[in-house]
């Protein structure tokens, strides 16, 4: 179901809550008749004492309150139904934001991952939708269940007596306006909390994450202080929060009492004046319960409707946030690709007066091997983003085929180019699945193939069991080069005619980079490959070779051509004494 989450909060809410409408339905039908039982008994009770008591009509009494058991039981199991009923929506619901949520944030550029911790985004599709879940089952029930309630409560109360009711009526504005100022205060206390439950995501994620790393340079004290600051200032958000909250509960309470004393003082007074009896002022003390206990349950309530709001807009935070990057209206689909890549006076910067590539051209011909090399920094691996159009470039154009990117689909264009990265992400899963990631539809036997090609086959086979081992979180079960081969197997599997190898063997021993350097030679025959390399080693057999320095190219030509010219590129061939 497609989801305009440009119109107002409710609107997109009912859109969630309307597949599942028969639950819903159900939901508020025996709410209804909660509502229905609670206003039923004061009533009955006042008319069996004013009727049926002092008529001596006994079996006719005791035959109501018969009856009024059985309602109180089917009181409860309306109750029952709620909850089973209620919360399996909400369930539903959940599911529903969560995968929307989860699809939306795999459409959003890189831009938007390179702003947000991981541990902030998880918190958003975990902890903050539980809430929303809460909310969306408890708010349409508590509402429905407790508006019948007070307004019921105050029809019958005013047909018993007008002036008793009317002191209630006075008392309503000061309990709405109350209520009404606490829920901001609750709701801006709790959209802080929501901000530091991600901060101790995001520190908790970064702490375990780099556990190694900390073990290694015996930093665990250093992890620590950085929790113990985020679950501090996590701790007294909670504070504040349990104030606002304490406070609005205790203004209720105060509230509901001032109603309670006013009813009973103004109702003696009326017996006093002979203007009410008894049994009236019972049956108006029991409307107050039934009046009051409402107002209980939207206090409550109030607390389930703040976390739950703060829960919602940052979901919708997340939802509203458009993709830097997407298709153009009339993109095309890039097909029977050549691989013919060109950069047309491309400028690119990640933050505004930071510029990282300047007037940067180059033509790479269709299975030229075209290598990038430079100190660190330089701008290389921003330039290789720019052709998947992982970024949009601020000045120029990328093409692919004379085709401006901006112009294909982004999915047809990534189709077509295979990019092995240095920092190498291994899903938690088999070696199977890793590898057939780079086309889900292969077989076992290309994928086996593939693995071969990628010198990772015979590793494979001495694992515990083999293709169907799991390698653990981020690839732990494997070693650095094997991590890369895998990588290296998975864009053999893909088979792209465009490659793009970030330091595609910076994890491999020099003997196994031998062999995956054959094995990469074979794959880029008859394929445009961009290879970007510190190690001048890797890009002797490379066609042309650019020198990107101060985010330009320098210098461009083959190997021989830089040798003769002696400049950049001579230089660094010379730092690293290759022969």
């Amino acid at each position: 179901m497609i989801r305009d989450f440009s119109k107002n909060k409710l609107s997109i809410f009912a859109s969630y809550i309307r597949p599942h409408r028969r639950e819903f339905a159900l939901d508020m039908l025996f709410s209804a008749l909660i509502a229905v039982v609670d206003l039923i008994f004061p009533y009955v009770s006042r008319w069996t004492m004013n009727s049926l008591l002092p008529s001596r009509a006994f079996a006719a009494f005791f035959t109501v309150m018969g009856c009024m058991l059985a309602a109180y039981l089917l009181r409860s199991v309306f109750n029952y139904l709620i909850i089973v009923i209620g919360h399996g929506m909400g369930m539903k619901v959940e599911s529903d934001m969560r995968r929307d949520v989860f699809n939306h944030m795999q459409e959003l550029s890189y831009s938007f991952f390179d702003k947000h911790r991981t541990g902030v985004l998880l918190a958003r599709v975990t902890n903050d939708l539980f809430e929303v879940v809460e909310l969306a089952h408890h708010g349409p029930e508590n509402i429905l269940i407790c508006t019948l309630t007070i307004l019921g409560a105050m029809i019958v109360l005013f047909l018993i007596n007008w002036r008793l009711a009317l002191v209630l009526l006075i008392l309503m504005p000061l309990l709405i306006g109350f209520t009404l100022r606490q829920r901001r205060r609750m709701q801006a206390a709790n959209r802080e909390v929501k901000v530091k439950v991600g901060e101790i995501n995001a520190a908790i994620e970064s702490g375990i994450s780099g556990i190694r790393t900390s073990k290694a340079f015996a930093n665990e004290a250093e992890e620590d202080a950085k929790f113990d600051k985020a679950n501090e200032a996590y701790r007294h958000s909670r504070d504040k929060y349990y104030k606002a909250m304490g406070l609005f509960n205790g203004g209720i309470e105060a509230t509901i009492g001032i109603m309670q004393v006013a009813v009973i003082t103004v109702g003696g007074l009326l017996i006093m004046r002979g203007q009410m009896n008894y049994i009236d002022l019972i049956t108006f003390t029991l409307y107050i319960s039934t009046f009051t206990s409402p107002v209980r349950k939207l206090a409550q309530f109030m607390e389930i409707y703040t976390t739950g709001m703060a829960g919602y807009d940052r979901l919708l935070e997340i939802m509203r946030t458009r993709p830097d990057i997407e298709d153009a209206p009339d993109a095309v689909e890039l097909k029977d690709v050549k691989g013919e890549i060109a950069l047309e006076h491309v400028s690119f910067q990640y933050s505004v007066g930071k510029p990282v590539l300047e007037d940067v051209s180059l033509h790479i011909a269709p299975g030229e091997t075209y290598a990038l090399v430079g100190s660190s920094g330089g701008g290389k691996t921003t330039l290789c983003h720019l052709i998947p159009r992982f970024y949009d470039v601020h000045a120029g154009r990328v093409l692919v085929d004379g085709q401006d990117v901006r112009r294909l689909t982004q999915a047809s264009l990534r189709k077509n180019i295979g990019i092995i990265q240095q920092d190498v992400f291994i899903f938690a899963g088999t070696v199977m699945d890793n590898i057939r990631y780079g086309r889900p539809e292969a077989t076992d036997k290309e994928v086996y193939a593939a693995a071969v090609q990628a010198r990772i086959h015979e590793d494979i086979m001495q694992m515990p069991e083999g293709y169907g081992t799991f390698v653990g979180e981020r690839g732990v079960q494997l070693s650095g080069g094997q991590k890369q081969r895998l990588s290296i197997a998975r864009v053999i599997l893909k088979n792209p005619p465009i490659l793009i190898l970030d330091e595609a063997t910076s994890a491999l021993d020099s003997v196994t980079e031998v062999m995956i350097q054959e094995s990469l030679d074979r794959l880029s025959e008859g394929k445009t490959c961009l290879v970007i390399a510190h190690r001048l080693s890797t890009v002797r057999r490379a066609n042309r070779i650019a020198v990107v320095d101060g985010h330009r190219i320098v210098e461009e030509g083959s190997r021989e051509e830089l040798l003769a010219k002696g400049g950049a590129y001579a230089a660094l061939e010379k730092a690293q004494e290759i022969k």
